[in-house]
Order: structure tokens, then C-alpha cells, then sequence
């Protein structure tokens, strides 16, 4: 086991959280609970241009929602905050300055004109232009390694524009370029630093970039393990370089799969979900700017616990035929060890599959109190264990609640249509008859139990030697509306005497 574990989830308030992010979360809740670890959420909201104000929200209750709620974070201070990156401003140029001190950073004062001329001129030369150990020295190029100490100090005091780069490579010709770094999922990778650029660690605006903050944050919060999406694998060599430069010992890395588009090619995205009929977010989210609402899992009434154990099956696999687990077992069996490299499908039926499968672990106490307040709605008012029984005979055909009141209807209401066809093909000449004789029967009945009802209709039936379909079909066509639903008999024990006489008279009447 490892000891001391702290991880973090670390996205940006700059819309709702897409479930590419809550997996991300569930993976290092998932690794920090089976390790006796710490769950950090920090939010990156150093790019105030794509703040949206209630997106921290948003990702706050999506993790509660979820049942996956941080040790620390906004709110719930463990030692190591402020948790807003944004909050942490004053401390990121310090750690920008002893880099320039150590010789691993400078300033560069190239205006935005300059670069566009240097990218454009390369262009015309068939060339790729990176700002890097190749060309930072040569003099075309405005920093503090091409300029005396003087010089930059004027440019800083008049107030001249600058950034603060990354010597990504030092030039010496000796130093070794080839760095080989270890990823929990990607094994051993090797990188050349001679072909990286020097990237911006400190913005004009006096803002950190992301990889200046992120590894001053992740060093400064004690992070042991850094479990993020496959799209920072590029950055992982300049992060690894920046935890050298500083002398500080990095965390372990582990870059998670892709979430693909249900075809397969291309990462799974809210238009993708638009087009095909599925949610791409946990809860429903209103764009406050525009009024557009996007659907949510939540509301599209998934279980909390359905969506996560679907969302644990995109990129992780137990090495079992298991594919139903509770969160304590999630926990048990998470291993970064079966994180798969490669991206994973995402499947909508496989996530009504999951729910379908939830729907039958729930107690029918329980998927009564949810449905209440649907039949409320409509005005019914049935006692609980009325319900509650209903739901028995119901619920293995239910995908979500929202079902029930189609499967059910008719044991709080009388069927006021009868299905066309189905009449056509079962209510033929004579059948009033017939049914008028069973109402007799049923008038004789007096223990009204299922199994009593139906031992005497169908010795009734055997009595006449007439064919059990003629009978039937028209009856449950009677009670139901239309040939569905659970066992006849139970529902005629459910409705009573007096209902299903009361229902078979109206069926006489109108068909």
C-alpha cells in the first residue's frame, strides 16, 4: 500500500463539468480512499478570461452528487489553502524569481509582432519556428540572455511588457537530452528536451501560466501522485524538468485514457450527446450568458450510483466477469496497474444497462418514496404498502423511475382507451357475452386472493372448454387497456372485486 497519499482534482470554472473530468475525480477519490489518502479539489481559475461564475458551484455539487466529496478544498481548509488558484497570486512570482536566480529561467521582452514576424519568416523557409535553446541567444530574439543586466533592469523599471520563459534545455552541449520519465498507466517514456520549447512560466499580465502554478501548487500541497487526463502527456517532461529545476522530488504521474465518441474516433464532447440523446454532464447546467441548458444525468434520473459505476468501466477494468460494484468495492479493487493506455467507447446503452441493473437492487420501499411524488402529481393518493407492492410487479421492466406511471397506471386508474389493435384482433362477436358470464363468476368469488381468482376463473374456463385466449386477452384488455402488465391475477387481487367488475362493465359498454 502506499503511504502519505495525496491527490487532487484540479479543474477549471469555466463551464459544467463534462464526465471526462468526473472520471478524472472518481480515479483519484477511488486511488486516495483505498490508499487512507487525501481527496484535494483545487480550482485553476488563473485564465479569468472563461470564468464563469457558477461553475465552482457546479463542480462542488456534481462531486456530492456523485458521492465523491473532497477532504479538502474551497471551504474545508486541511492546511495547505487557499484552494483557489487565484487566491494564491502573490505566491507564484517568487517561485518564477528563484528560477531566474538558479539560471533556469529569463525574461523575454519579444512583443507579439516580433514572434508573428519570426513564425511567418520561418514559414517562408519551410521551417517551424520554437522559441528555444536554437535560436534564444542568436540576438533576433529580445531577453535577458542576449541583453546586459542594465539593460533588462530598465526595461522592468519603464514599465516595458515582459514574460518569464523556461530554459526547457540548457545548450551545453554535454547535457544529456534525453529524459526518461515513468507513468503508472504508459510504463517508461523518453523524451528528447532538445525539441521542446521554452514555455512562458510568467504571463505580462503578472498571472503564473498553468505550469508554473500547477507544479508550485502540487509541491506546495504535498500532491503524491498526479492522476489527470491523457491531453497533459506532452507537458509531463517540462513538469518533470521543473520539479529538477527547483531541486524538488516530483509526485508520480499517471495519465488517464480518452473518453472516445460512441463511434469510436475522437473524444467524446456535448454535441456528440446532443445529436445521439444523452447527457455529457452530471447535472443539468444553465448557461447563464446565453439561457441554454444542457441535460444532466441527474435530472435525466440516473442513480448517483449507476453513473459511477459505468463512469469506473470507461478506461478501468476489475480483470473479472464483476461488472456491478458498489463504491466500497470500487475502492477495494481500484488499481492504477488496470487503467488502460488506450481511449475507451463510451456507450449510452450500456449506461441504461447499469441503471436498468440499480433499479433491481433498489428496495421497493426506497423506489416508492421516489415515486410518491409523481403520483401526487397526478392527484392519486395511495397507501404506502399499496405502492409499495405495485412496484414489486413492475419494476423489473423499469429502466427509471419515470417509467413507473407507464407500467403502472391502471392500478390507480381505469382504462379510459383501449388499444385499437388489440381490440380488433381480441374483442370479437360474442365476447360481450362471455365477459358478462364472468362477471357472474367473479361476483361468486369470496377470497379474492390471485391465486384463488385464478383457480376459479380458469376452472370456469376448462368448465366451458373454450379457449383460455378468449377469456384472457378480452380481460386484460379490460383491466389494462392494452395486452401488458404484470401476472392478470394479481392485478385483479390488487384493484379488488368491485374495480374489476366496475371495469369490465365499462369495457362491455364501449367496445
Amino acid at each position: 500500500m502506499e503511504s502519505n497519499v495525496r491527490v487532487r482534482f484540479a479543474p477549471s470554472p469555466t463551464g459544467p463539468l463534462h464526465i471526462g473530468g468526473v472520471r478524472t475525480a472518481l480515479y483519484n477519490y477511488l486511488f486516495a480512499k483505498k490508499h487512507n489518502g487525501t481527496f484535494i479539489l483545487r480550482i485553476e481559475d488563473t485564465d479569468q478570461t472563461r470564468y464563469v461564475a457558477n461553475a465552482e458551484q457546479y463542480i462542488i455539487d456534481a462531486l456530492n452528487w456523485c458521492k465523491i466529496p473532497f477532504d479538502e478544498g474551497p471551504g474545508k481548509d486541511g492546511g495547505f489553502g487557499p484552494y483557489r488558484q487565484s487566491e494564491r497570486k502573490s505566491l507564484y512570482k517568487k517561485y518564477a524569481d528563484i528560477l531566474l536566480e538558479k539560471g533556469w529561467a529569463y525574461y523575454a521582452f519579444d512583443t507579439a509582432e516580433q514572434l508573428d514576424a519570426h513564425r511567418k519568416g520561418n514559414e517562408v523557409e519551410g521551417k517551424t519556428f520554437i522559441y528555444n535553446w536554437c535560436n534564444r541567444e542568436k540576438g533576433d530574439l529580445v531577453n535577458s540572455l542576449v541583453l546586459s543586466e542594465e539593460e533588462v533592469q530598465k526595461r522592468i523599471n519603464s514599465g516595458e511588457k515582459f514574460v518569464i520563459r523556461f530554459k526547457s534545455y540548457n545548450g551545453n552541449p554535454d547535457a544529456r537530452s534525453i529524459l526518461s520519465i515513468s507513468d503508472e498507466i504508459r510504463g517508461r517514456v523518453s523524451i528528447d528536451v532538445k525539441l521542446l520549447d521554452d514555455k512562458i512560466l510568467f504571463k505580462s499580465d503578472g498571472m503564473p501560466t498553468y505550469h508554473l502554478a500547477n507544479i508550485v501548487d502540487d509541491h506546495l500541497m504535498k500532491i503524491s501522485h498526479v492522476i489527470r487526463g491523457e491531453e497533459w502527456l506532452p507537458s509531463m517532461a517540462l513538469h518533470i524538468l521543473l520539479y529538477q529545476a527547483f531541486g524538488w522530488d516530483a509526485p508520480k504521474f499517471a495519465h488517464l485514457p480518452l473518453i472516445l465518441k460512441p463511434v469510436g474516433k475522437g473524444k467524446l464532447s456535448k454535441r456528440d450527446g446532443d445529436k445521439l440523446g444523452f447527457p455529457v454532464f452530471p447535472l443539468e447546467y444553465t448557461n447563464e450568458e446565453t439561457g441554454d441548458v444542457s441535460r444532466g444525468y441527474k435530472e435525466d434520473g440516473y442513480f448517483a450510483d449507476a453513473f459511477i459505476n459505468m463512469l469506473a468501466f470507461l478506461g478501468w477494468n476489475p480483470g473479472t466477469e464483476q461488472e456491478l460494484f458498489s463504491l466500497e468495492e470500487l475502492i477495494k479493487e481500484f488499481d492504477l496497474k488496470r487503467v488502460s493506455k488506450s481511449g475507451a467507447k463510451f456507450n449510452p446503452d450500456k449506461t441504461k444497462w447499469f441503471q436498468q441493473q440499480y433499479m433491481q437492487t433498489k428496495s421497493d420501499a426506497e423506489l416508492t418514496e421516489l415515486y410518491i411524488p409523481i403520483l401526487e402529481e397526478k392527484n392519486i393518493s395511495k397507501e404506502k404498502t399499496y405502492v409499495e407492492k405495485v412496484i414489486s410487479l413492475i419494476k423489473e421492466r423499469a429502466v427509471f423511475i419515470e417509467d413507473f406511471w407507464e407500467l403502472s397506471s391502471f392500478f390507480f386508474e381505469a382504462p379510459t382507451e383501449y388499444d385499437a389493435k388489440n381490440v380488433k384482433k381480441n374483442w370479437k362477436e360474442g365476447t360481450p357475452e362471455l365477459m358478462q358470464e364472468l362477471i357472474a363468476v367473479i361476483n361468486n368469488i369470496e377470497n379474492f386472493s390471485s391465486e384463488n381468482t385464478e383457480s376459479k376463473i380458469k376452472a370456469w374456463i376448462t368448465a366451458k372448454e373454450i379457449g383460455f385466449g378468449k377469456v384472457m386477452q378480452p380481460l386484460r384488455l379490460s383491466l389494462v387497456g392494452k395486452l401488458a402488465g404484470p401476472h392478470l391475477f394479481d392485478i385483479i387481487a390488487m384493484i379488488g372485486k368491485q374495480e374489476t367488475v366496475a371495469r369490465l362493465n365499462n369495457a362491455i359498454e364501449k367496445l
